[in-house]
């Protein structure tokens, strides 16, 4: 049954939220983030080959840890972003959003009247019909995140009106493919990049949108939290595995 969301209960409280993007996809890692004290875990199913049971697993495994589990969706599609929802995610992050329209048919897809148009199913999501449906219709409109990804320059220039949709909770850029899309491909320190991101997270000052910040070095994460940045996805496990899992190795070889 869909419980409280608790990175955007820790935003309420004006408290930061720290993510992982979880690229190992098996339910001891996702619940191995949930208990070293991260607040979400995005995931992936637009890179991985990750099956609907699976899938649905692993997000029992972020319940039993008390972490908030959303899932990165292939794209813009109903069927993806509602079989999510279904196996019980606390939102989606949908890739590659790059105008009003494509952000507009996201929230459609991911919220129930009269905040949207998401197919209604009983199931886990109701705990089986434990909780009324109509208190769980309101609640999953409470709860569950909508974010967006803005990867390529298009979006960039379209932000404005991206983010001035009703029912968009968060927005995160995507350095690496900013970086093809502004002609420095495998750059995301360049400075076009990094002007481009920087223009994003400006866009959410006034609004009710939270920008995820995604810092890739010390400094980055300490500009971005004196900037006032509530969100953070601190990398993906893959990666932070290979280079402990190495650095391990090398020190007990010297």
């Amino acid at each position: 049954m869909l419980t409280t969301n608790q990175a955007r209960h820790a935003i309420s409280e004006d408290r930061p939220a720290y993510g992982l993007l979880n690229a190992v996809p098996t339910p001891w890692m996702v619940e191995m983030i949930g208990y070293a004290g991260y607040d979400f875990v995005i995931l992936d199913t637009e890179h991985m080959s990750t099956n609907p049971e699976t899938l649905e697993t692993m997000i029992r495994a972020a319940e039993c840890a008390s972490i908030t589990p959303l899932v990165r969706v292939p794209g813009v599609d109903y069927a993806s972003i509602t079989r999510a929802l279904d196996s019980g995610a606390q939102g989606i992050v949908v890739p590659r959003i790059r105008t009003a329209e494509e952000a507009r048919a996201v929230v459609q897809m991911a919220r129930y009247a009269p905040l949207g148009q998401r197919g209604i199913t009983g199931g886990r999501t109701t705990g089986f019909g434990t909780l009324a449906l109509q208190d769980y219709l309101q609640q999953a409109n409470r709860e569950i995140l909508v974010v967006l990804m803005i990867e390529d320059l298009e979006g960039i220039k379209n932000r404005d009106a991206i983010l001035s949709v009703p029912g968009v909770d968060w927005v995160l850029p995507g350095a690496v493919d900013l970086s093809q899309s502004m002609g420095c491909p495998g750059d995301p320190f360049h400075p076009t990049v990094t002007d481009a991101i920087d223009a994003l997270a400006t866009s959410c000052r006034d609004l009710p949108v939270e920008f995820c910040a995604l810092p890739r070095s010390p400094d980055q994460l300490a500009q971005w939290q004196q900037w006032g940045a509530r969100v953070f996805l601190l990398g993906e496990d893959r990666s932070l595995l290979y280079r402990h899992l190495k650095a391990h190795l090398n020190s007990c070889r010297a």
